[in-house]
């Protein structure tokens, strides 16, 4: 059986770039969303991994840990 994934892009899908508040200062960010992964570089040396669950939750998955307060900004940003 061939498991067929579903690799039509998302709503929303691409890269975003954007300053954000991080640890006292206001620093670049990049997000790549590909379907429900983002993935996130913030001032070129922080990498995290977020995941966008079914019920509209974004929860960290990997890399650097962020701040509940940096992952609630991401989301507005990038989920609306």
């Amino acid at each position: 059986m061939i498991d067929e994934k579903d690799t039509h892009p998302a709503d929303k899908d691409g890269k975003y770039e954007f300053i954000i508040h991080y640890s006292g200062r206001e620093v670049p960010c990049t997000v790549v969303k590909e379907q429900n992964k983002l993935t996130v570089c913030i001032e070129d040396n922080i990498s995290s991994e977020l995941t966008l669950s079914d019920d509209g939750t974004l929860v960290q998955t990997g890399g650097t840990d962020l701040a509940d307060s940096a992952v609630e900004f991401i989301k507005k940003r990038i989920i609306g």
